[in-house]
């Protein structure tokens, strides 16, 4: 549910981002895409607040799940949150772990044991 540009940003970054359209998935349900990302080893970035249910998608069981909640889901707003959050990236851990990223704030649980 990002806009195109989103994985274009993170591939300019450097990450190896593909999008569900890309991949012929676009208006799948939840627990398949979960199931692919996992597979293939990829984090999931998303608008959709159903994977921030640790119940549903256990941190630990996924290369990392990134939940957008920008202050609107327009394409200038969402871009902002990926850039703010790119050099994050670079410093904490994404394997194993949900990411909630809002406008002035980033929540990170781990599922993973330290």
């Amino acid at each position: 549910n990002l806009p195109q540009e989103a994985a274009a940003l993170l591939r300019e970054a450097g990450y190896d981002a593909v999008t569900v359209i890309d991949q012929g998935l676009e208006g799948g349900a939840d627990d398949p895409l979960a199931e692919i990302c996992r597979a293939e080893g990829r984090a999931l970035v998303t608008l959709d607040l159903d994977f921030s249910d640790i119940r549903s998608y256990p941190p630990e069981e996924h290369s990392g799940i990134i939940v957008l909640r920008p202050p609107t889901q327009d394409v200038v707003a969402v871009l902002a949150l990926i850039r703010a959050m790119l050099p994050v990236l670079e410093t904490e851990q994404l394997t194993g772990s949900l990411w909630i990223v809002r406008e002035h704030s980033l929540r990170i649980r781990s599922g993973v044991d330290e």
